[in-house]
């Protein structure tokens, strides 16, 4: 083998390694200094509190980003998945009914975008971010100006409280069925056809119009997957805090995106890809628990994400393009 193939091997895998690197050293830094980031306790609220709902928001926004867009709405489907469970639950409805009415209100968020890009002809920028702030007005709008509706302890099923707070042999059930939801998600985008045009029009888009497949079709359906899975986000949520908080779905929105992006940095060709994701997501949880247990307040917390954000893609960009060259 010469040495311009080994050079192009071991940039490739440089490249590809970025996050497994970050990972490594973000996880042993903190349990260096941090005393009790390496307790069970610790461990357990890093997965649930840091993981667990942070990890469906970027699948979902993985389909937005493999589709080669963005979806700026996904508060709004966790928002409004969570405002018409808690409303039907408090108008004395079954819970099954407003579990399928809170998907469905997240599926709807999705069907208004895909109208926008794949009806109108709408960005996806700009299409999700009008979403998002009819989004946040229809909101004020219901709640009186953005009052919380609280759900009562005694009038929730033990069955769907389960979803926040129960365990199966001591693993919490959020956390496996957001691991559920993204192996679903790995096998969708991976393994199936309507996985393979979406990435493919994220990528070449003019190949897949001229091919004669139905590009408007598959992107609009990747839009509706994104409402969907970030409902399912809402119910875990409103699971666990028995309330609904008026847009408090946005707070996912910058953590999601910039998991999905570094996600892209173990694949070969730099795509979207719900392992990476996953990972992603595990590195901005570490980043986020360590950080409070090391006393830094909420700014700087953001601050230290938003460089690791930067220092991962950067690299491995750099070490990509230095491939390329």
């Amino acid at each position: 083998m010469s040495y311009r193939a080994i050079s192009g091997s071991l940039m490739a895998l440089g490249a590809r390694s970025a996050l497994l690197a970050a990972l490594v050293i973000v996880f042993s830094t903190f349990a260096l200094t941090a005393p009790s980031f390496l307790t069970t306790g610790n461990l357990q609220s890093l997965l649930v509190n840091n993981f667990t709902l942070l990890a469906v928001v970027a699948v979902a926004m993985t389909f937005a980003v493999a589709s080669g867009g963005i979806d700026l709405s996904v508060g709004a489907a966790i928002d409004f998945a969570s405002f018409a469970f808690v409303s039907l639950v408090l108008a004395g409805n079954p819970v099954w009914l407003a579990l399928f009415a809170g998907l469905g209100a997240g599926a709807l968020v999705g069907l208004f975008n895909a109208l926008l890009i794949s009806g109108v002809g709408l960005s996806p920028f700009l299409a999700t971010l009008g979403t998002l702030f009819v989004g946040r007005s229809i909101q004020q709008l219901l709640t009186n100006g953005g009052n919380p509706i609280y759900l009562s302890q005694s009038g929730i099923p033990e069955s769907f409280r389960a979803l926040g707070h129960g365990t199966i042999v001591g693993i919490p059930l959020s956390l496996l069925a957001a691991l559920a939801l993204a192996a679903v998600a790995a096998f969708l985008l991976g393994q199936t056809r309507f996985g393979r045009v979406v990435i493919a029009s994220g990528v070449q888009p003019d190949v897949v119009r001229y091919s004669g497949l139905p590009l408007r079709l598959y992107l609009g359906g990747a839009y509706i997957l994104v409402g969907l899975t970030a409902a399912f986000a809402g119910l875990i949520l409103t699971s666990t805090i028995t309330v609904y908080i008026p847009n408090s779905g946005n707070a996912f929105l910058l953590n999601a995106i910039g998991a999905a992006f570094i996600g892209t940095t173990i694949h070969p060709h730099g795509r979207p890809n719900v392992l990476g994701t996953i990972l992603g997501v595990l590195l901005l949880a570490i980043v986020s628990n360590g950080l409070l247990l090391s006393g830094l307040n909420f700014y700087w917390q953001q601050v230290g994400t938003g460089l690791l954000i930067f220092l991962v893609l950067a690299l491995s960009f750099a070490t990509r393009k230095t491939q390329r060259g």
